[in-house]
């Protein structure tokens, strides 16, 4: 296998067990450095598998996730959670924020466990909510939240963001601004960028697109 060094992402042979008679299996992916991909394809084609295992969120059965130079297989649990840390951003549809505490808390909380310096006031400034900083989550619009959670996951410039469905439980209007706020961040950033998403519009806005709808198989898997 070569390894190409000035790939942000290769994954290489990928074998992964769903259930009995179905498994995730993907040949080949290459990400380049500072490239923005869209992943798209129908509910249940395994594009949240394949960010979960880019994430090291999930470990493959089978094959190679090199992500930013480091083999994720070769990581223990400890070494992994630090690699993710420090360099991946993720943006949910469903945001993971703590409802309790203010938009400026949730941003800390989350740089706390990433260990990435920044400032989380002037983060937020950036996406738009300054005027906010002190407002707890729960009296938050949806857009606001989601505004919350890409500055949570920006802050300290990570080399890699992986955005689930960000737009996926906001109005089009919304989540057009929010899919703009992203992809003016990253551009500005230079950081590598995987989005999930259902809408093939704004699939077609990033530079290229992966269809993973043959990614889910239903054969039994070859030992």
């Amino acid at each position: 296998m070569c390894i190409m060094t000035d790939a942000a992402i290769h994954l290489h042979s990928l074998r992964h067990v769903l259930a009995p008679g179905v498994h995730f299996a993907l040949d080949e992916l290459l990400v380049s450095k500072g490239e923005c991909l869209a992943l798209t394809g129908p509910s249940g084609c395994g594009k949240s598998t394949l960010l979960s295992l880019i994430a090291g969120l999930a470990r493959v059965q089978s094959g190679s996730v090199r992500v930013l130079g480091r083999e994720l297989g070769s990581l223990g649990t400890a070494a992994l959670d630090r690699h993710r840390g420090q360099h991946c951003g993720m943006v949910f549809q469903s945001f993971h924020l703590l409802p309790a505490f203010t938009a400026l808390e949730n941003v800390r909380i989350g740089q706390r466990f990433s260990g990435r310096e920044g400032d989380a006031a002037e983060m937020l400034e950036r996406v738009g909510l300054s005027h906010r900083l002190h407002t707890r989550v729960s009296r938050l619009s949806v857009g606001e939240k989601q505004r919350v959670a890409i500055a949570r996951a920006l802050l300290g410039r990570p080399a890699l963001l992986l955005a689930d469905e960000p737009t996926g439980s906001l109005d089009p209007k919304t989540g057009r601004q929010v899919f703009d706020l992203m992809r003016e961040l990253v551009r500005e950033h230079g950081t590598t960028w995987l989005m999930v998403t259902h809408d093939l519009a704004l699939a077609r806005e990033l530079p290229r697109q992966f269809d993973c709808t043959p990614l889910i198989r239903s054969e039994e898997v070859v030992a």
